[in-house]
This record gives C-alpha cells, sequence and structure tokens, in this order.
C-alpha cells in the first residue's frame, strides 16, 4: 500500500508541474498575441489595434478644409476609414465654423458621421444642449449625438452631474435617442462613475495595447491623437468601434 500512495503522489505531483507548465506558456502566448494586435500601419502614420473591425475619426476646425471624398477612399492594407464625429458646438453659443461644410461633405462622400458637442462645465446644460439641437440636425443613418465632457472650470463634482443630466435629457428628448458620452478613462473614473454608467461610452486612452483600461463596457475606443488620413492636412484622432457590422447598423439612428 505505500508503494501505491507514492506512486499516486508521484503521479500527481507530475500532472500539477504538466499543468502549471502549460497553463505558463498558454499565458506567454496570450500576451503575445494580445501584444501584437497593436500593428504599425505606415499610410496612418500610427499604430492600429487590428483586433477591431471598424475604425473611425473625429475632427473639428482644427483639421481646416477636409477632402471627405479622399478620407472615405483611402485604405490601408485591410483598414479604410469607415465613420466620422464631427465637432458641432462648444458651450452655450459657440458653433465650430467648419461644422457645417464637413456635415454636409461627409454625408454626400457616403461616410456615416455623427455629431459632438463640447461641454463647458460652469455654464447651463439646458442651454447648451439648446446650442446643439439648433445646429444639428440628425437624420436617418447619423451616428447618436455625443456629449464631450473633461474638464470642470472650477466647477464641483455635484454641479457637474447637474449640468450634465440636463444636457442628457434635453438632447435624448429632442432626438429620442439615447446620446454617448465621450470623456477619457480618468476623468470618467473620478466624476461620472455610478452616475452615468446606463449611457453608451465613448472612451479615450491613449499609449495602451489592446483596450482601454476602464472596467464598464464602451462602445468607441479613441487610442490615438497622431494619425493621418488622405485629405486632412493636420493630425487626427483615430478611434476603434467596439463591435462588428451589425453592432455598428444598431448603434445608427433608425
Amino acid at each position: 500500500m505505500a508503494k501505491k500512495k507514492k506512486s499516486a503522489l508521484r503521479l500527481l505531483v507530475i500532472n500539477l508541474i504538466i499543468l502549471t507548465v502549460t497553463g505558463f506558456i498558454t499565458y506567454l502566448i496570450s500576451n503575445q498575441l494580445n501584444q501584437s494586435r497593436f500593428v504599425r500601419y505606415d499610410g496612418f502614420d500610427i499604430n492600429m489595434p487590428v483586433n477591431f473591425a471598424i475604425h473611425g475619426i473625429d475632427v473639428s476646425h482644427h483639421q481646416s478644409t477636409i477632402d471627405w471624398e479622399e478620407v472615405k477612399a483611402m485604405q490601408v492594407k485591410n483598414i479604410r476609414i469607415g465613420f466620422s464625429f464631427i465637432k458641432a458646438t462648444e458651450g452655450v453659443g459657440t458653433v465650430d465654423n467648419t461644422f457645417k461644410k464637413n456635415w454636409f461633405n461627409a454625408k454626400n462622400a457616403g461616410l456615416p458621421r455623427g455629431a459632438y458637442h463640447f461641454f463647458v462645465a460652469s455654464k447651463s446644460g439646458k442651454t447648451q444642449a439648446e446650442n446643439f439641437i439648433e445646429t444639428v440636425d440628425l437624420q436617418k443613418g447619423d451616428l447618436p449625438p455625443v456629449l464631450d465632457v473633461e474638464v470642470i472650470n472650477g466647477t464641483s463634482k455635484k454641479d457637474l452631474q447637474a449640468r450634465l443630466k440636463e444636457w442628457l435629457d434635453t438632447v435624448e428628448g429632442h432626438y429620442n435617442v439615447k446620446p454617448i458620452i465621450y470623456t477619457n478613462v480618468v476623468f470618467y473614473e473620478t466624476y461620472l462613475a455610478g452616475e452615468f454608467d446606463s449611457y453608451p461610452l465613448w472612451v479615450a486612452h491613449y499609449l495602451v495595447q489592446d483596450k482601454p483600461r476602464i472596467t464598464r463596457n464602451w462602445i468607441m475606443w479613441q487610442h490615438s491623437e497622431k494619425g493621418h488620413v488622405n485629405g486632412i492636412d493636420a493630425f487626427v484622432d483615430f478611434n476603434a468601434f467596439n463591435g462588428d457590422s451589425t453592432d455598428f447598423k444598431r448603434l445608427l439612428i433608425k
């Protein structure tokens, strides 16, 4: 009986060693695959997260005049620009001076488009929402409206959240579609987490290799602000959509 017990123990130890070594090798392979998913695309002049199927950009007056036909036509390997978010408004009265031209020309080029509002935390959320609504005519096939919030302007967390809710409620009530919130990981976790978790999230997080480091669900990831695109003579923000073509179509306004 003693010999049988020693043999069984020896077999158990061997199996544990095999499992440990196998698990470590699997981890190394998986880690390497994750790292390899960020690949240099010289045409865009940045590393691209190739484990996502749909990629897009966001623009404002900082990109000046844009040739949207060239943007739509550009392809590097298997990646094309599949959507664009365009700055529409800021604060209570500012309208981006390139919005109307970009809004029209993006649609004319056949590129799915969305509009965003840059939020000024010290101003009324409702008045800012009215500025956006007066400026943006969302149509079938457009992306949902976006609230870009990334600075507090000396505002308290309580007041910031109240004004954000005013904007979100007013815009959702007008367009009958739930807005997307855009912000960075640290800002979301500091000021928004727990209060705005039901909203679709477009998150900015640079210098990471596989996905943004945030625990909640997200639909868009802005992974670079230094990309290049044909038809635009300036740096461009690049984004990846977290889903397939069916998910993307489901997101568009019906």
